[in-house]
């Protein structure tokens, strides 16, 4: 189990979290794995699938690493502008990502094969930067909001925008639940809940300041988000009302949220637990919710990165055959993702 955060230092971060086994209270620590320059300005962004992971930033380039070695895979070189997106599709019977989809802020994606990262297609999907991008559980579609106050669709399988329209004000984040039955859209300091079949509103969810991230939880139809105001509010998307709030979680801004979920090696339980969350003075804390309910939350590990992070994802590690990044210009192809 692993966390990776990026930072405005352009240096990226990981951490593999171990339980000390001679703590009967399951106190957990955080593990440096690596700090490295991997960008020759800001990250804005990291993905992690199982053992490989992605970082982008405004030098236009996605960076690629072994998670399980710690090593550099090598980089892409197929966006024109800051690399603002990054979400790898995993179907659930892998361990190795299949795709990995990328955004930029020209207002285009890239759609890559995770096998030797060939570059498949590029497309157009906004006027202006992409300001977030989430994946269907299918891997078929994909939803973007960019600085052009609008919501697209994207058929991964075809390759091309299915659906655009105007919200009337900028979206700085979209989220898919894990079902893929509803997402959420942040605008400021409102989440709002949509069906995913029709698009049709919800809830809104009003926070006390502006929303900077979310992860969904696994089960109970809980999203967590955190931001400006410091905490971390977990909200029951069935009723549109707060489960519980862990206040002041963070000193600072809360830039990054992570559901360590089973298939990221939470145990303890039928249900994962575990939610991490990174903060832009540089804290990375683990979090256990179980009793969050009761006002009794306990924060399991922190590491101290003394960077402005910008970002957080985590996942399993598991070894795997070192892929190698395609060095030819795949830019013909037609193909895109598998349906």
């Amino acid at each position: 189990m692993s966390l990776v955060a990026g930072s405005y230092e352009r240096f990226i971060w990981g951490f593999k979290i171990k339980t000390l086994i001679d703590n009967p209270d399951g106190t957990l620590t955080l593990v440096p794995l690596f700090s490295y320059p991997s960008h020759l300005s800001q990250i804005k962004t990291v993905a992690v699938s199982g053992p490989v992971v992605a970082s982008g930033g405004t030098d236009d380039t996605i960076q690629l690493y072994n998670l399980s070695a710690s090593s550099s895979l090598g980089s892409l070189h197929d966006h024109s502008a800051s690399v603002t997106c990054l979400s790898f599709y995993t179907p659930p019977h892998l361990n190795f990502p299949r795709n990995l989809i990328s955004a930029a802020a020209d207002g285009s994606i890239c759609i890559y094969d995770a096998d030797g990262f060939v570059h498949l297609k590029s497309l157009s999907v906004h006027r202006k930067d992409v300001n977030d991008l989430a994946l269907h559980p299918s891997g078929k579609l994909a939803l973007t909001v960019g600085r052009d106050e609008c919501l697209a669709m994207v058929n991964l399988v075809r390759g091309r925008r299915s659906f655009y329209c105007r919200l009337g004000s900028q979206a700085s984040l979209v989220k898919y639940d894990l079902s893929g039955n509803k997402f959420f859209m942040a605008m400021g300091e409102k989440v709002s809940v949509h069906e995913a079949e029709d698009a049709r509103l919800l809830f809104e969810l009003e926070n006390q300041k502006q929303v900077l991230c979310a992860a969904p939880g696994e089960q109970n139809g809980i999203l967590y988000t955190g931001g400006e105001d410091c905490n971390i509010t977990a909200w029951d998307t069935n009723s549109g009302k707060v489960a519980y709030c862990m206040e002041d979680a963070h000193p600072a801004r809360i830039k990054g949220i992570v559901v360590l979920s089973k298939s990221a090696g939470a145990t303890g339980g039928d249900d994962p637990y575990l939610v991490a969350s990174a903060s832009s003075d540089g804290v990375i804390r683990i979090w256990d919710v179980r009793k969050a309910a009761s006002g009794n939350v306990t924060c399991l590990a922190q590491a101290q990165t003394k960077s402005r992070l910008t970002c957080l994802d985590g996942s399993s590690v598991k070894s795997f055959k070192q892929p190698q990044v395609e060095k030819s210009d795949p830019k013909g192809q037609d193909a895109t993702m598998e349906g």
